[in-house]
């Protein structure tokens, strides 16, 4: 894909390096909300609303950032390399997961973010709430970067897991979904916003 082999080397990433760095993470960041003082409960309050947080970030790159032709001489090679590789090569197991210099760097843009967030908030709300949100998110990305290469590459058995891979497909495979069905881990942003089709 790139001329030079060294950078062609890391857009090559095997699915499970995403669980290797993610799950500790995500595992660290919680224990640093527990260790903030925050109650289970409200731990895992945070964690889901970071997961959903993530949910409608995938649908809104997929839709947006993902699908975005630049009116400009670069435009069709930015494009090709964020996301059209991905549907010209969609059996590639090695380029379907994000490499991890970009993920990691979005994740400490986003962690960064919200830190400034929650310091701003933090005369009326504690700002160790960023935590377990952030592990959400955390969480979120890993099971989408997962579950799409799964749907990609496994044999779904489950009723979910043949659903999502249908409604991914469709996106792929037929012109009619083209601008359609952007939800890969959650088809919940899909119906919000009209975009699940039938």
């Amino acid at each position: 894909m790139f001329q030079s082999d060294f950078v062609d080397f890391f857009s090559r990433i095997p699915w499970w390096v995403v669980p290797v760095l993610y799950v500790p993470t995500t595992i660290a960041f919680v224990a640093l909300s527990v260790r903030a003082g925050v109650s289970l409960g409200i731990v895992a309050l945070e964690l889901g609303v970071g997961w959903l947080t993530w949910t409608l970030l995938e649908y809104w790159l997929h839709r947006t950032v993902f699908h975005w032709v630049p009116n400009a001489w670069w435009g069709e090679r930015f494009h090709f390399f964020l996301h059209g590789v991905h549907h010209q090569w969609f059996n590639d197991r090695y380029r379907l997961v994000m490499p991890p210099a970009v993920s990691i760097t979005i994740a400490v843009v986003l962690f960064s973010a919200l830190s400034l967030v929650a310091g701003l908030l933090s005369a009326w709300i504690t700002p160790s709430w960023v935590y377990a949100y952030f592990a959400g998110i955390v969480l979120g990305y890993m099971i989408y970067d997962c579950t799409h290469y799964y749907i990609h590459h496994a044999k779904p058995r489950t009723r979910l897991g043949l659903a999502l891979r249908a409604h991914h497909n469709k996106h792929h495979h037929n012109p009619k979904y083209a601008d359609l069905k952007y939800g890969v881990s959650a088809t919940l942003w899909d119906h919000v916003f009209g975009t699940y089709g039938d």
